[in-house]
């Protein structure tokens, strides 16, 4: 793909359509969906001008906070700003989607809770010997891992492969429009999902490549390894999480 016409990708009408589409999916009922869409085209119309002469501005988050056990504090998007959101993903993912690694499991087509649970049981079997040998399991998460991503190194990731300056300007607004502006990333947009993965590839590839982990698989922030010795795992820095 000519990474000089990302932006214009990004911002075509086109983009925009299948965008809103997606935007709108489950949501056909939502108020604010009915609101927009009361006069579609000149709303998509002016999204574009906005996005085409760089005069775009997100506007401020509705954040509320969920209890489904955990207790987390929800950023939701305006509409239209969710529209900008996929236009971004339905253009970047593909681009990096393909150096992801295939344990990679949430928020991935073809992916997510099923695929993971289906590819530990594959693990287990093959490193316990169809259930014959002993083998040990090392699971983790990150620790307010949303709200500790760093902007800085995030977007240093994000260059690597997008060279385009107006889509950098416009995943920076993305980014800035949160509490902090130098770090952290709002539970509840479509971006932050994407940009989690793209962040925590780091992670994925320095577990398969440094460590050489064969039995590796992440969710998110969630992640487990598993290995037949006790003593690799523990040489992996797992020893605190074993008595």
């Amino acid at each position: 793909m000519d990474e000089e016409n990302l932006y214009l990708k990004i911002i075509s009408l086109k983009n925009l359509i299948l965008a809103w589409r997606r935007a709108r999916k489950g949501k056909t009922k939502k108020i604010y969906v009915k609101e927009f869409e009361e006069n579609l085209a000149y709303n998509l119309k002016i999204l574009h001008e906005e996005l085409k002469t760089q005069i775009y501005y997100p506007r401020p988050l509705i954040t509320f906070i969920l209890r489904d056990p955990k207790t987390r504090k929800i950023s939701k998007s305006d509409f239209r700003d969710r529209i900008v959101h996929h236009a971004i993903v339905n253009i970047l993912e593909p681009i990096f989607d393909k150096s992801f690694i295939y344990d990679s499991c949430a928020n991935r087509k073809g992916k997510g809770n099923l695929f993971a649970i289906k590819r530990f049981e594959k693990f287990q079997r093959r490193v316990t010997n169809n259930l014959h040998s002993e083998a040990f399991c090392f699971k983790a998460d990150i620790k307010h891992y949303f709200h500790e991503i760093d902007h800085e190194i995030l977007l240093r990731i994000i260059k690597r492969k997008i060279k385009d300056e107006k889509v950098i300007w416009l995943i920076e607004l993305i980014l800035k429009n949160f509490d902090d502006r130098d770090k952290g990333i709002p539970l509840g947009n479509l971006t932050s999902q994407f940009f989690a993965n793209i962040y925590l590839n780091e992670l994925d590839y320095f577990v398969k490549h440094k460590l050489k982990a064969k039995y590796y698989i992440r969710y998110v922030d969630d992640f487990i390894l598993l290995n037949p010795s006790r003593e690799e795992l523990l040489s992996w820095g797992g020893d605190k999480y074993f008595s």
